[in-house]
């Protein structure tokens, strides 16, 4: 793995990913970049173009999540704060998975969590309209 390959955005955290999830996509890079930009008007945020990785910090004790865009997919780690309070991690995958459920409605993207244990997190899709 070359240096460029290995080098993580400046603002994640270096701790232990406490949920992951990997979003089947071809337009890995777009949803990315969209996602980082939209979340950077509240949190702190980048991408870069030319690694095809980007990171979200969302502070106050709460965590990061890195996001990287691959051949098959947008994968999302979530890194929670050291001192991050219970429930932290539902609250990080929700916003992150919303979001990127609602930019990618027309692929109709479907965000499924797993923790860091191997237990299921949460799932966010997109939800019918009520007739």
């Amino acid at each position: 793995m070359s240096d460029a390959e290995n080098t993580q955005p400046a603002d994640v955290h270096d701790g232990a990913v406490a949920s992951e999830s990997v979003v089947p996509t071809a337009r890995a890079g777009r949803y990315g970049k969209q996602l980082a930009s939209h979340l950077g008007r509240k949190v702190t945020s980048e991408w870069d173009d030319t690694l095809g990785r980007g990171s979200v910090v969302f502070g106050a004790g709460r965590g990061s999540a890195e996001l990287i865009g691959e051949e098959t997919g947008l994968r999302m780690r979530i890194v929670l704060a050291p001192d991050a309070e219970p429930g932290t991690v539902d609250q990080l995958e929700s916003v992150l998975g919303r979001h990127l459920v609602r930019f990618g409605a027309r692929d109709e993207l479907v965000v499924q969590w797993t923790r860091a244990d191997g237990t299921a997190g949460s799932e966010q899709r997109l939800e019918a309209d009520p007739a």
